[in-house]
């Protein structure tokens, strides 16, 4: 290995070193100027108002998680549209061609959760 192959290198394992000792720093101050009282209330999540049951427990209907993936898959959908839309005159033809054919797949996942009641809020 040439000896200027390795000296391009050695700004980054400084920074590296550097960024470690930095972080490695501030935890030991941490560790030394901290309080370390624990309190019992200081423990307690706090969440509207209200101070947590012990032992609560809640069933979530299985309508709430296919709410969440069908929200996960339309997102999806737009973290690939947003890039598409950008380049698509370098793409021609194929690339609109083949981003219709991804908007179908989705298009056709929505109209079948429609059809099977998923959209339906019931209470």
């Amino acid at each position: 290995m040439p000896v200027d192959y390795a000296l391009q290198y050695t700004p980054v394992l400084l920074a590296g070193v550097f960024g470690f000792a930095i972080v490695g720093a501030l935890l030991f101050l941490n560790r030394l100027l901290a309080p370390r009282r624990r309190e019992e209330q200081k423990g307690i999540s706090y969440e509207c108002g209200m101070l947590p049951i012990p032992g609560a427990w809640a069933q979530f209907h299985v309508r709430y998680y296919l709410y969440a993936i069908l929200f996960l898959i339309f997102e999806v959908e737009a973290v690939f549209i947003f890039p598409w839309a950008v380049v698509l005159d370098a793409l021609g033809e194929f690339g609109f061609q083949e981003m219709m054919l991804f908007l179908a797949v989705l298009g056709f996942g929505l109209a079948y959760a429609w059809r099977k009641g998923v959209l339906e809020w019931e209470q």
